[in-house]
């Protein structure tokens, strides 16, 4: 009997074989080995691994090698599409079932489901509940065997976490009707705290963890005050021209203004949000996935599972909700391992509107806490002098070392004895009655007389005028400290009204020290090699082979409906530009071109660089 995915016979296959004949990946990296041995032995698994790490091939390698068919519940369509895609490219038996398959086509599917064609069949979670869909896996396991369930994105069945979906609560049915099938489930970011509850929710108890670095190396991370954001955006943009990007705004309004002002700036700028109508977005979202250079301008609704890899930038216009979903929209860039930056703008504002979101939600006390201590965690990495990569990493128990790329590390920022600085504010705040907001406080502390500090008298404070020392902007920045510091708060019930907090009594009685940092010199970091020419690193007649394999490419891909990134990675193309192989042997030492593409775009390939 021949493997559905080499053509050769199933007993010889392995999985270093698979991964060089089927992938065209010369050798596994870090844990992928130890995961796709311990799953092909019939172990369950948690897998905490990065975006871009490689985390597919943890299942779908262990899938190939097993009898039967291998189960992956996903939670977007898209996504399933694009992964479907990229196996049959490389020569592997799979399908999807999820809302946009046709009746004739699913029924088809489940055929080749029931009769051992498939090797690889993903399955939407919601389709979980449907009896007829346990009926068909029930089949399965009594026919060919089910090889394994991959429970992609399974941070999702966390319901204090950032992607809730109450459809994966149901996911403990697969141990619960078929428990000797293992089972994997896959994640690019949870906390100690998610990861408990991935392991009780979905019955995980004995499974093996596996935890992967969290760093992403070749992502920069830059934070920035908000000073006119929008041009701000626009700054960091000039910098990425012709590059796909994703920038995230907290609401549907800022998302079609911020989308439609970038049209006027030349940029390719698309909305995304819950709002518009499913067939828009699944629009705006192709066009994303197959054309260059688009921008897609988006609430947290867009990007879980993007499996586009040339995504050079991450924007953020206003405040995630955490740490957790920053590191996940920010891993979005990159997954290519060429470099990529994650920018982000933030204010006090930002902090006021997620503050108020926790308070106005109708969580339980303990899941409010929870989200207060996360906010609070994030607003410490907006406002560290230390290593951004160090502080992000620590938050989720990895010990690192500075990165040299990151804006802290680029421009190390001053720190000083902040805490007379410290008593000025606080007590700005405290005697004006803790009814008003920074703008206020800040003209106060820079006897500015304003019609409103007349209006309440405070021109006959003691404060007034006491802060001449620092500039406005100093001040905002002073007061974001402190707020990060759990030494103030902003209520936004009282329209962003600065609120002093207990703990700020031993700093208000000289009884501890206030550590402050300087603002940084606003300069502009270019990332590493970064270039709107992805072959500017290569000599003159490469580069010109390299565009000449791009525009193949795109052809070929527009041809088969799919996006030109299931074809062929830029990496490889770049590759091919620079070692032109001169025969079919040669093209399967190529990195990315396993045997079923050398033989599909082989004789094309081999023309175009010859």
């Amino acid at each position: 009997m021949s493997s559905p995915a080499t053509g050769r016979p199933a007993g010889a296959a392995t999985a270093q074989s698979l991964l060089h004949d089927v992938f065209g990946f010369p050798a596994f990296r870090g844990a992928q080995q130890e995961i796709v041995d311990h799953m092909t032995a019939g172990g369950d698994a948690l897998v905490l691994m990065p975006t871009g790490g490689g985390k597919s091939l943890c299942y779908q390698i262990p899938a190939l090698l097993r009898s039967g068919c291998g189960i992956v519940i996903s939670p977007l369509i898209a996504l399933m599409q694009d992964q479907v895609d990229a196996l049959r490219q490389n020569g592997v038996k799979a399908a999807y079932l999820n809302s946009t398959v046709e009746w004739d086509e699913v029924q088809q599917i489940e055929a080749s489901a029931r009769d051992g064609t498939l090797k690889l069949l993903y399955i939407a979670p919601e389709r979980l509940a449907n009896e007829r869909t346990l009926a068909l896996l029930q089949h399965v396991e009594q026919a060919e065997g089910l090889a394994l369930f991959a429970i992609d994105e399974a941070h999702c069945v966390s319901q204090w976490g950032h992607d809730f979906r109450p459809e994966y609560l149901q996911l403990s049915v697969l141990h619960e009707r078929f428990p000797q099938v293992p089972r994997i489930a896959l994640t690019a970011t949870a906390d100690e705290a998610t990861r408990s509850e991935i392991i009780q929710r979905l019955g995980l108890d004995t499974a093996r963890v596996f935890i992967s670095s969290f760093d992403r190396p070749n992502i920069r991370y830059t934070v920035t005050e908000k000073d006119n954001p929008r041009q701000q955006l626009l700054g960091f943009l000039r910098n990425h021209r012709n590059e796909a990007g994703i920038v995230y705004c907290l609401s549907r309004k800022k998302v079609e203004e911020t989308a439609a002002w970038l049209c006027t700036q030349g940029y390719t700028a698309l909305p995304y949000h819950a709002g518009l109508s499913n067939e828009l977005r699944a629009h705006h979202q192709r066009r994303f996935q197959r054309e260059e250079g688009i921008v897609m301008v988006a609430t947290i609704a867009f990007g879980m599972g993007i499996d586009k890899p040339d995504v050079r930038f991450v924007a953020h216009l206003d405040l995630p909700k955490s740490l957790e979903a920053y590191y996940q929209e920010t891993g979005r860039a990159g997954r290519d391992g060429d470099p990529a930056e994650a920018w982000m703008a933030y204010g006090l504002q930002d902090v006021a509107m997620q503050s108020g979101r926790i308070d106005e939600s109708m969580a339980p006390l303990e899941q409010k806490r929870l989200e207060a201590q996360k906010l609070n965690a994030l607003l410490g990495y907006c406002e560290t002098a230390k290593c951004r990569r160090m502080v992000l990493l620590d938050y989720f128990g990895e010990h690192s070392q500075p990165c040299g790329n990151c804006d802290v590390c680029l421009n190390p920022p001053q720190c000083f004895d902040g805490t007379v600085v410290a008593q000025k504010a606080l007590s700005a705040a405290l005697r004006t009655g803790q009814r008003f907001g920074v703008s206020h406080l800040v003209d106060l502390l820079l006897g500015k007389t304003t019609e409103k500090i007349g209006q309440y008298g405070h021109d006959r404070l003691p404060t007034f005028g006491i802060g001449k020392e620092l500039d406005e902007r100093a001040w905002r920045g002073v007061f974001r400290q402190l707020v990060a510091s759990g030494l103030l708060r902003v209520d936004l019930a009282e329209h962003g009204a600065i609120k002093v907090m207990e703990t700020a009594k031993p700093v208000l009685k000289g009884e501890q020290l206030v550590e402050l940092r300087r603002p940084s010199a606003r300069v502009s970091v270019r990332s590493k090699g970064s270039s709107s020419a992805p072959a500017s690193d290569l000599g003159a007649e490469a580069a010109a082979i390299y565009d000449l394999l791009r525009q193949w490419r795109l052809d070929t891909a527009r041809i088969q409906g799919v996006p030109a990134y299931v074809i062929l990675h830029d990496k490889t193309l770049r590759e091919l530009a620079l070692s032109r192989p001169g025969s079919h042997d040669e093209l399967l030492d190529v990195v990315g071109l396993g045997e079923a593409k050398a033989e599909r775009y082989g004789t094309d390939i081999l023309r175009l660089v010859a």
